[in-house]
């Protein structure tokens, strides 16, 4: 017959296994102290970088995204407040405020020719436009502008920005700016229409192969929020989409 553990061995064990517990949180208690030391060594790195670098960062766009994801790396947000530390040191709260600004007034003055949908391409030469002659207004990336508008979603769902393919293209990503989501069968009508700003019932039916009644709705619902112009006069009723004009800069 196994012979059972006394009450001094059991009391033994349940000493053995507190101290090897003990060891244990301490061990973790230590690991967590060295990682912390580590990440606020890095952010003070960071900051005395940012200082050195202060000029670069907000001259260059491609130093500027560089920087960002440096900074996303270790979860601190540049742009977090437009008055913080970040804003302080190198300005660029203010200025990304500052292009979210102007990209309203962009987005505004276009919705009724493009029912709130424009090129990321389009947005960026009219807010170089709008921001004048000076050196260091024309230094604004496709980076800068997606991280402006980012920052606008705490007005809600009026801005947000859709993907038409997987390129560096500024042309395939699309601003839209007027309250309401697209759903996938909108996009893959985007999709079509883009290479030549137009599309039919029957192109979409020949690509997609959906039906006519599929086709039509999804059509006439770009038709009622404005993103596309129904044109009567040619052979076939056809689909005109003016977000994806060539943008006349020069307009007024």
């Amino acid at each position: 017959m196994r012979k059972r553990p006394g009450i001094g061995a059991i009391h033994k064990q349940r000493v053995e296994q507190e101290r090897f517990r003990g060891k244990a949180t301490e061990l973790q208690d230590n690991v967590f102290e060295q990682m912390a030391n580590q990440m606020e060594k890095f952010r003070t790195n960071l900051e005395t970088f940012a200082s050195k670098h202060r000029n670069e960062i907000k001259k260059n766009p491609a130093f500027r995204k560089q920087f960002q994801e440096m900074c996303a790396s270790i979860g601190v947000d540049p742009l977090a407040s437009s008055k913080g530390f970040w804003s302080e040191l190198l300005g660029v709260g203010d200025f990304y405020y500052e292009i979210a600004v102007q990209v309203i007034e962009v987005c505004m003055a276009t919705s009724q020719r493009n029912g709130g949908l424009i090129t990321l391409g389009e947005l960026r030469q009219r807010l170089i436009k709008a921001r004048g002659k000076a050196q260091h207004h024309q230094n604004i990336s496709n980076d800068d502008i997606i991280r402006a508008i980012k920052k606008l979603k705490v007005l809600g769902s009026g801005f947000s920005i859709i993907t038409l393919k997987d390129t560096q293209d500024s042309s395939d990503v699309l601003i839209r700016s007027i309250p309401g989501e697209l759903n996938a069968d909108h996009t893959e009508v985007l999709k079509i229409a883009e290479a030549e700003a137009f599309t039919s019932v029957e192109t979409i039916k020949s690509k997609l192969k959906w039906d006519d009644v599929r086709c039509q709705q999804i059509l006439n619902e770009l038709v009622r929020d404005g993103v596309a112009w129904v044109d009567e006069q040619s052979t076939k009723k056809t689909y005109w989409f003016p977000s994806f004009f060539k943008p006349l800069i020069n307009e007024g």
